[in-house]
């Protein structure tokens, strides 16, 4: 999922955690360590596990300005469509008077001719059978995806945070095995903080 200024993220110095919130939170915090920090200070977004970039540069106006500007939010009338007639080839149904926005975000999907003759041809349009479709899949697959999601994440954290320290690579297969006890045991000799956030990204801890 695209990052927004609402989305959590953690910041760590060195091998501590500094601070943890909303991205706008976040950034304001690390800005308000600047030279004074004793190690260098990496933003990770808590969703994937990846390091966040931030430009600190300049008062907090400037730093929100950037971060609203290169992060936008996910709830603004930008990203939320109403259920109104798509392109051609998609569905055609308008939006009847009285009926409720859905909140569905605007994408562009890409399908072959003889595809989006069968989603025309079903009840309701091609957009309810397409959510309907993906709702079933979802179902299907249970928990399955998200718990890649999440092993993923805690991947990309500790491989920046902890890729040459003890037990890594045994703590990596374990987290892909889905062995938490293995997992929080090669772990036992890291620093706290990346060893509890690790945890957590791999859901493996309550959210702290």
């Amino acid at each position: 999922m695209p990052l927004s200024l609402t989305s959590t993220s953690t910041a760590f110095e060195g091998d501590r955690r500094l601070a943890g919130g909303s991205l706008v939170e976040v950034a304001l915090a690390v800005k308000a360590r600047q030279g004074a920090a004793d190690a260098p200070v990496l933003v990770f977004d808590d969703a994937t596990g990846a390091v966040i970039d931030l430009d600190l540069r300049g008062p907090d106006a400037e730093i929100l300005a950037r971060l609203a500007a290169r992060f936008p939010s996910l709830t603004s009338a930008k990203a939320v469509a109403e259920d109104r007639p798509m392109a051609e080839g998609t569905d055609t149904a308008t939006r009847g008077r009285g009926r409720p926005k859905l909140g569905v975000i605007a994408r562009e999907v890409t399908l072959l001719p003889r595809q989006w003759e069968w989603l025309a041809a079903q009840p309701g349009g091609a957009s309810q059978t397409l959510r309907r479709l993906v709702d079933t899949a979802r179902r299907a697959d249970g928990d399955g995806s998200a718990r890649r999601n999440r092993q993923e994440a805690a991947y990309r954290f500790v491989s920046a945070m902890a890729g040459n320290l003890p037990g890594f690579e045994e703590a990596s297969r374990a987290l892909f095995a889905g062995d938490p006890d293995r997992f929080t045991r090669e772990m036992a000799s890291w620093p706290t903080d990346i060893r509890a956030h690790a945890q957590k990204l791999a859901g493996y801890a309550p959210d702290t």
